[in-house]
């Protein structure tokens, strides 16, 4: 007990000391934790997540899952509200700086419903403004006969889900096989990669009725406005997680990403709006008393 008289005998010739209280565990101040943080690394913190996130998700990865051939386990990939919906399309359409969108709205609830109706109502959108151009380009000439093309509704299908499920595919196994080399890649969900994927999609439904107007130039500012918009959400997600691997890697997979949104983009505009189409000529009904008809387009 030799320590507890000699701190009596502190106390009692200084009574302002400050002591410390074994049982109280020292604390940093605020403004010392804030010194301590690495600078510039706010961006990594927000994608990765503080601690009571990382305590929900882990909360929530111990729920009882059911069997992947069962209808409960996809309607878990359909469970979302309107406004969340609503909420990730305004998200996709007015991107924030510095702000990531997997973060920021799907990772708390990853869907498939968001992105399943928006491909499919672009396909529809796409496949009817591109037999209206057509149709208005034409209208007026004597020789041409409207025939309705129904195979653009497969093609537009074939192209638009075909980008938005494999090009994912792709990315989401690259970063798998990268962050297995370098500790610092983050690594998204293929859910996650396929939601950033679809709602970016959204702002082409516009965009696609607006090309509807037969000027060349007007479409092609539309579409690099679109390209823009949606390409800036795909590099603002998508840079955070490959920017510590090397510099060319980083540089060339952002690019791919890019290169292959623009591709979409100009592939549609050219094929179903900027297609030459030719003339049908009007058909020939042949009477029955030998005469040929001309029908009237």
């Amino acid at each position: 007990f030799a320590e507890f008289d000699d701190a009596a005998n502190l106390l009692a010739a200084n009574p302002d000391a400050t002591t410390i209280s074994i049982d109280e565990p020292t604390e940093i101040p605020k403004n010392q934790r804030d010194r301590l943080r690495e600078p510039g690394r706010e961006e990594d913190d927000e994608l990765l997540g503080t601690d009571d996130s990382d305590k929900t998700e882990l909360l929530a990865g111990q729920k009882k899952s059911a069997p992947f051939w069962t209808f409960e386990y996809y309607q878990t990939f359909f469970d979302v509200d309107t406004y969340q919906v609503l909420d990730r399309i305004k998200g996709s359409v007015f991107p924030v700086p510095g702000k990531n969108f997997v973060r920021l709205y799907i990772r708390s609830n990853p869907d498939l419903y968001g992105p399943f109706w928006i491909c499919a109502t672009l396909v529809f959108t796409i496949a009817v403004s591109g037999n209206l151009s057509n149709f208005f380009i034409h209208l007026g000439k004597p020789t041409y006969h409207y025939v309705p093309q129904f195979r653009k509704v497969s093609i537009a299908a074939t192209t638009i889900y075909a980008y938005a499920w494999l090009v994912p595919l792709a990315l989401w196994g690259f970063l798998m096989w990268r962050n297995s080399k370098v500790m610092n890649i983050v690594s998204y969900s293929f859910l996650e990669i396929v939601c950033v994927y679809g709602y970016s999609l959204f702002i082409y439904i516009p965009t696609a009725i607006l090309w509807i107007i037969p000027q060349k130039v007007v479409r092609w500012v539309l579409m690099m406005f679109s390209l823009c918009l949606s390409g800036s959400v795909l590099v603002m997600t998508f840079w955070p997680a490959v920017r510590d691997d090397n510099r060319r890697i980083a540089l060339a997979t952002v690019g791919t990403v890019v290169l292959l949104h623009a591709l979409l983009s100009v592939g549609c505009l050219a094929y179903f709006f900027d297609a030459p189409e030719l003339d049908f000529p009007a058909p020939f009904i042949p009477a029955h008393n030998g005469t040929t008809v001309v029908t009237k387009s």
